[in-house]
């Protein structure tokens, strides 16, 4: 047995309804090396610059001092640990399961939901469609990684990634096949329809599996956090909820995770028992009304609008008036390829631009252009 047999063993074990190696399909043609595909696209997202960005950018509270808050690149580790637990007891692709559940924030704006729902008004004021991050992620994949060239990623991946958001709950995930022309047909309906993302599916059981693993990865994990900031304990979940999923983060997360697979062995879906499933949804809406909905304050939601239009504005006029001191020229287009910048109207790039900073170069940025230290934004 040689190396690439090595690579190619797992195969073997697969579920028949898992997404083989020999499966996989990329939009331009892909020189081979001895990876396998879907290790190969898990190689290509962890060194894009977007992965390393991670670090800093919020997953449910900003501008709150303690370090042992949730941020995106803890989130989206907890979201591949959860899915890769799943799709081994499943026989599932855990290659594909890992790319997909690493790369599925990568289009996340700085600020977490407050910033993309203002980068979304951003983009639809500016004629350039809804943003959504989930879509996001895919565009920097194909479009935007690379400097401008764009990153050969499966379809798989990407189609998993775009179908990703745990923000739209389902008790059955069935999956839909999906051509490459099919599945840039849904790309592209996200951009000009703001309810097409709520039509999305993915087309593996792969793709299903991180799906359900984004929510259960952030319900429990997000009140823990809460607590640490005095909003809610654990013990203010309602009983009911509490008696089908548990009391803790490492209960609920038990619970669900042993539900799915439990429901889900041997079968062409992903599912989840009613009790458990209503609960779910439940303990969901119990996470927006006493978390997500005071995560922010609404002077700090202000701040943050008036901040992100302000920049906005900015890197409009420095791309209009080729003001090369600004770093949306010399740091960003500049190491960009001619194509990209080619393509995209300036309201485009500068969305882009936007979307991909960290929450401490968007305050820097912002104070830098205010210039001067009484009106810094802290």
């Amino acid at each position: 047995m040689d190396y690439k047999e090595n690579m190619l063993n797992h195969n073997k074990i697969l579920s028949k309804y898992a997404c083989p190696d020999s499966d996989a399909i990329y939009l331009h043609e892909n020189k081979d090396d001895f990876r396998t595909p879907f290790f190969r696209d898990i190689d290509r997202i962890i060194y894009t610059l977007a992965f390393v960005r991670y670090s800093d950018k919020t997953q449910v509270f900003s501008f709150k001092e303690n370090d042992h808050l949730t941020k995106r690149m803890i989130h989206i580790q907890y979201v591949s640990k959860i899915a890769r637990t799943i799709g081994r007891a499943l026989g599932l692709n855990e290659d594909l399961i890992e790319a997909a559940a690493l790369g599925h924030d990568l289009g996340h704006t700085p600020f977490g939901h407050v910033g993309e729902a203002i980068l979304n008004e951003i983009s639809v004021e500016n004629n350039e469609g809804y943003f959504n991050h989930n879509v996001h992620s895919v565009r920097l994949l194909m479009y935007i990684e690379n400097y401008g060239k764009g990153l050969n990623i499966t379809l798989q991946t990407l189609d998993a990634i775009m179908c990703h958001n745990g923000e739209f709950a389902s008790q059955m995930y069935e999956v839909k096949k999906k051509s490459k022309e099919e599945f840039l047909k849904e790309y592209e309906s996200c951009y000009k329809d703001r309810n097409a993302i709520k039509k999305l599916r993915p087309m593996t059981l792969e793709g299903s599996v991180v799906r359900i693993s984004d929510l259960i990865a952030y319900l429990g994990r997000d009140i823990e956090d809460a607590k640490r900031m005095g909003l809610i304990d654990f013990s203010d979940i309602p009983l009911s909820i509490k008696e089908n999923l548990g009391t803790s983060n490492r209960e609920i997360v038990n619970t669900i995770v042993m539900d799915i697979i439990n429901n889900s062995i041997g079968k062409d879906y992903i599912k989840l028992s009613d009790n458990v499933f209503k609960s779910i949804v439940e303990l969901k809406k119990f996470n927006y009304e006493n978390i997500y909905y005071k995560a922010y304050t609404n002077e700090e939601k202000d701040k943050l609008k008036l901040m992100l239009n302000t920049l906005f504005n900015k890197y409009m006029a420095d791309l209009e008036n080729n003001n090369t001191d600004s770093n949306i020229i010399k740091s960003y287009l500049a190491n960009m390829s001619d194509e990209y910048k080619k393509i995209n109207s300036n309201a485009r790039i500068v969305i882009d631009y936007i979307a991909g900073m960290t929450d401490d170069y968007t305050l820097r940025e912002y104070n830098n252009y205010l210039n001067l230290a009484h009106t810094k934004f802290e």
